[in-house]
């Protein structure tokens, strides 16, 4: 069976528009940042108390973060008394860029049940109550171990108690909503709450969806950052930094407007050091609404992936790039390109003109590009290793399979990889033959798990941690996926439309024609290796 010379289904998906209703709306959520004075030390020296999410989570697992989850419908009903501090005078969703309140109709910053639903996790993870009267910490072991067994509902353990929740403590901390990179998006308030060191009892995480809390100062949690030792998302980060350098109560108005951490229009996400991503709205492969770009450096930089066409996003870009220059000394030498599919070179003429700078790509892609009117300047090949800084290389990597000029970027001091289109945070890799080739996708994803990898920063969703285990992930179920269609093969199916029902019916039937494709490039696979008999 030849592989259809038709082929290229995946390219019509991506370039199909999508209305604005694919967008995710963003759940609504609450976190608690636990901070304590250090005994001993200056006026603004302060320990906070972090968690790690547990590493089999879905969703950023692995990941360090405060105390918090997202707002239940039976949050609102809860008994509380009092009302968080300095929330009433916040403007509403202070310092959000205007890429993100496009998006999304934003209401107040405090909601009926959203103190409660910071209270409840705060219990829930840490084992703290904050409630009116007071309770004696041991009283609260037993109804916390069955509540998290799901033996019991929390209103059931506060009237069990005979308490209310108790806001008053609370110290509204500011308001972040996540871009729509994420198959979850989180409309998230921060709320600070000082423990005292004389307190009855200690935080202390119950292991599940967690893996450990600890108290940390937050110059020693920024370094582990840097140190690629731990994954957390910007808000922490921006927490971190403020409570480092100006601790808790001079710190607020930081904390409470967080324009600080926007480049112009677009907030920035730097997830390790020297890889910033800017997720822009484009024509992708539901469920994925954008595709991320990335300014890649610390000084000399490369834009890579450009992506979007809209004239809007590509406004903002240009402006967040102008921000990036002149506050981070970040200048863009180049634009790079893993490879040639229209969600992700849609912006690199206009960005070639105005930024002035040359297009890098795989010589395949060029090729595939210049039918198309772009033109590509230059070439990355495999193997090469380009400086951008003291201290951060960058090795270029060849790896076909989903495309055939496809590259990835491996930052070697961190083992940051830019994936490309190898891994997706919130949809399937495409292998749409003849472009793609499952045998060479195989064989690049197990090249890539070679060069130990720390963090996946895909195309498409959040950064990936623990980038080897992913890799052997995707290699492992590929596999699995085709034992399933070799037993189709042997049950006497030869066409992959026959195989569909039996090889994919964990998928919906509306991901079926993607689905076919996938069969056709396993079977090309399984042809050459002499495996069909």
């Amino acid at each position: 069976m030849a592989s259809d010379p038709s082929g290229n289904v995946y390219e019509k998906v991506v370039g199909t528009p999508l209305g604005s209703d694919a967008l995710p709306p963003p759940r609504v959520s609450a976190a608690v940042v636990l901070w304590r004075r250090v005994e001993g030390g200056g006026p603004g020296e302060v320990e906070v108390y972090w968690v790690k999410r547990a590493e089999a989570l879905a969703f950023m697992g692995g990941w360090h973060a405060f105390p918090g989850g997202g707002l239940s419908k039976s949050d609102a009903g809860l008994p509380v008394s009092g009302a968080p501090q300095l929330a009433s005078d916040a403007p509403p969703a202070a310092g959000l860029p205007e890429s993100l309140r496009d998006l999304d109709e934003l209401g107040p910053d405090l909601l009926p049940g959203l103190a409660a639903c910071a209270l409840r996790e705060l219990f829930e993870e840490t084992g703290i109550l904050l409630s009116s009267p007071t309770v004696d910490p041991e009283d609260t072991v037993e109804p916390r171990r069955a509540l998290l067994a799901g033996e019991r509902k929390f209103p059931d353990v506060l009237q069990t108690l005979g308490v209310k929740l108790d806001a008053s403590p609370l110290v509204y901390a500011g308001r972040w909503v996540t871009p729509p990179f994420a198959p979850i998006r989180f409309d998230n308030r921060f709320f600070l709450l000082e423990w005292p060191p004389d307190a009855p009892s200690e935080p202390a995480v119950h292991l599940g969806e967690l893996e450990y809390g600890s108290w940390i100062h937050p110059a020693e949690a920024l370094e582990a950052w840097r140190r690629g030792d731990v994954l957390a998302a910007p808000p922490i980060l921006h927490i971190l930094e403020v409570l480092s350098q100006d601790g808790p109560l001079r710190g607020l108005d930081r904390l409470r407007d967080p324009a600080e951490t926007n480049l112009g229009p677009i907030r920035r996400i730097e997830m390790r050091p020297g890889v910033v991503m800017f997720p822009l709205l484009t024509h992708t492969l539901p469920p994925a609404v954008t595709t991320n770009a990335y300014l890649l450096g610390v000084r000399d930089a490369v834009l890579v992936d450009p992506g979007a066409s809209d004239a809007r996003e590509l406004d903002r870009l240009e402006v967040a790039l102008a921000a990036a220059r002149e506050r981070l000394g970040r200048t863009v030498t180049a634009i790079w390109l893993t490879h040639h599919h229209p969600d992700h070179v849609g912006g690199v003429e206009r960005l070639r003109a105005s930024l002035g700078v040359p297009v890098l790509a795989h010589p395949l892609t060029a090729e595939r590009l210049a039918g198309r009117g772009v033109r590509v300047n230059g070439e990355l090949r495999d193997g090469e290793r380009v400086a951008m800084g003291d201290d951060f290389s960058v090795l270029i990597l060849h790896t076909p399979g989903h495309a055939r000029g496809h590259l990835c970027f491996l930052e070697e001091g961190q083992r940051s990889l830019l994936c490309g289109d190898m891994v997706s945070g919130v949809s399937m890799i495409v292998v749409d033959p003849p472009e793609g080739d499952m045998d060479d996708y195989l064989g690049s994803l197990e090249k890539l798990a070679s060069l130990r990898p720390s963090t996946l920063f895909p195309g498409h969703g959040p950064a990936i941690k623990n980038g080897v285990e992913k890799l052997r992930e995707y290699i492992d179920h590929r596999l699995w996926r085709e034992g399933r269609i070799l037993e189709a093969w042997s049950a006497g199916k030869r066409r992959p439309s026959e195989m569909l029902p039996a090889v994919y019916d964990d998928v919906p039937q509306q991901a079926w024609p993607i689905a076919e494709r996938q069969i056709l490039a396993h079977l090309d696979r399984l042809r050459k290796q002499g495996r069909l008999g």
